[in-house]
């Protein structure tokens, strides 16, 4: 049974999330504060986080740093917030997924479904251990990026987007593909999950963002690592 951590301040959507969460099977805790998402996650680690990013002590955001300071499991965002800046931030901060409200019960759970089955860490294997990316020392065994500043962190979504595009050099790997391997089946239609993670990568990995070199769309069919 997987253990499920809900965060959020509303108490009558913490009721509906927690009965369909136990009608499937889920062990389910809630926390109606940052500080409270905290204390729990130290306390009882869970298996996965759903988490709103409006608390009222602390931005979700800062509850997922410090989560992440210690916890690999996956962090779905659910919020009100729409904009693609509040979108990049959860990202960077290390969410794995985000939803915003209203939202619909059965997709979020079958997102949950989909984070649940990844491998923490996400990097699966490719066949070589270290690639470059411009400036950019790539060390997939150990799972660092280094550039010319330093290390540069990704999320653990992010490095099984790019470990799959390492995989495959100058090769078109199309969108559908890169949903199905890193969310599952369900979400092969969900092409705005790509641009969101795509935008992210590109701005801590790519010199200049607007113009990549190295992370390339093909407009409509996919993606491609250019070497």
């Amino acid at each position: 049974m997987s253990h499920i951590l809900v965060v959020d301040d509303e108490p009558a959507l913490l009721r509906t999330l927690r009965i369909n969460l136990q009608a499937r099977h889920y062990s389910v805790l809630t926390a109606a504060t940052g500080q409270e998402a905290l204390d729990s996650t130290g306390q009882a680690p869970p298996d996965a986080i759903v988490l709103d990013l409006g608390l009222p002590d602390f931005d979700g955001v800062d509850v997922i740093h410090g989560i992440r300071s210690t916890l690999t499991v996956p962090i779905i965002v659910l919020t009100g917030r729409a904009d693609i800046e509040d979108k990049l931030r959860a990202f960077d901060a290390g969410a794995d997924d985000y939803v915003t409200k209203p939202f619909v019960v059965d997709e979020l759970l079958a997102r949950l479904r989909a984070v649940l089955r990844r491998p923490l860490g996400g990097v699966p294997s490719a066949p070589e251990p270290s690639a470059r990316i411009g400036p950019y020392e790539i060390d997939l065994g150990a799972g660092t990026i280094t550039g010319p500043d330093g290390p540069v962190r990704l999320t653990p979504t992010e490095w099984k987007i790019l470990t799959l595009l390492l995989a495959n050099p100058g090769r078109l790997v199309p969108g559908r593909q890169i949903l199905t391997e890193v969310w599952g089946p369900e979400a092969e239609g969900n092409g705005n999950y790509l641009r969101v993670y795509f935008s992210s990568m590109r701005r801590k990995l790519e010199p200049d963002p607007g113009r990549p070199r190295h992370l390339i769309t093909e407009p409509g069919i996919g993606y491609r690592f250019q070497p």
